[in-house]
């Protein structure tokens, strides 16, 4: 049994592995030229950060067929009625939670449509949970109580792509028959082979030595924003870059809401107040019966009958000459 000291604690020699394989990482690495920055004046540190940060779209950029892809398989599954699942811990966690969050109120998806996993549970959100991330078996666990089926996506998160949490969500999940894709900002990452679609955001070394939740979080954001976006471009969510399934939960959705059926269809304030009234207030079916010359039941019946995308919609919409 390896030891340990009298507080429970792992001995010191028992991380030297960890700290090899630390040592390899690209996001890991120590940057000699950046060992005095916390001696220079404000300005010049921001202006050394924000030049850090513009070579993320690049590493992005260099990634689009393999994002693209992953992207492809995942509307192909939601559109069968499968979930999109992140999973990771800390940062990459929190960052699969937040998108997750966004797509109700952006899309007007059900909370139980994109979900977001962070090791440890909610809490984990505003305060780490000592050892959740190394747990390949808390994830088999977080991933059984959604029922996980083979219409879903799930999407490993992590940047060092080694965090067992997230690899062991891909494992558990493709064993399942699930979509699985791997983000991480390392090559040749454990998570990227384990998963089907393997996106590796390379970024390099971090201002703050592995600190990252600054460019190798940039780079995961910027990604998982395509992941759900596109997908939802992908299922009809949107006419145009018009955000036609938004909810209007607050004034300033519904003003939105009030906006878009504007720029979509060019009708009055009235046509337009006229419009939401028939259809209680969904933007889609609105556009829907100005543009088609609907009522709110055809409206609704159309849209049923083409799976939530508008174009379809009016293109079977029975105008009157």
């Amino acid at each position: 049994m390896t030891s340990t000291t009298d507080s429970g604690a792992a001995a010191p020699g028992e991380y030297g592995e960890l700290r090899a394989q630390l040592e390899t990482l690209t996001t890991e690495a120590f940057r000699p030229e950046l060992a005095e920055i916390d001696r220079l004046d404000t300005l010049e540190i921001a202006r050394i950060m924000n030049g850090e940060d513009q070579s993320v779209p690049t590493a992005v950029a260099a990634r689009l067929p393999e994002i693209a892809a992953a992207i492809d398989g995942t509307a192909e599954r939601m559109a069968r009625g499968g979930r999109l699942i992140y999973a990771g811990a800390g940062t990459a966690g929190r960052l699969g939670v937040l998108d997750a969050s966004e797509c109700p109120p952006t899309f007007n998806t059900d909370p139980s449509e994109v979900i977001g996993l962070i090791a440890g549970g909610p809490s984990a959100m505003v305060k780490a949970v000592e050892g959740a991330e190394d747990s390949k078996e808390l994830a088999a666990a977080d991933l059984d109580a959604l029922d996980l089926t083979a219409d879903d996506t799930v999407v490993g998160v992590s940047a060092s792509g080694r965090t067992p949490y997230a690899i062991g969500a891909v494992e558990h999940a493709r064993a399942k028959g699930a979509l699985t894709i791997g983000l991480s900002c390392n090559a040749d990452s454990a998570l990227g082979a384990a998963a089907e679609h393997g996106i590796e955001i390379v970024v390099g070394p971090e201002l703050l030595t592995g600190s990252t939740r600054l460019k190798a979080g940039t780079a995961q954001k910027l990604v998982l924003n395509m992941l759900s976006t596109i997908t939802m471009i992908r299922l009809g969510k949107t006419y145009g870059n018009l955000m036609v399934d938004v909810r209007a939960s607050n004034e300033k959705l519904r003003a939105r809401s009030r906006r878009i059926v504007s720029l979509a269809t060019g009708a009055s304030d009235k046509e337009i107040e006229a419009a939401l009234a028939a259809t209680e207030g969904e933007v889609k079916n609105a556009i829907l019966t100005i543009l088609g010359q609907v009522d709110g039941p055809t409206a609704e019946d159309l849209l049923t009958a083409s799976g939530g995308h508008l174009r379809a919609a009016l293109a079977a919409a029975p105008r009157s000459t």
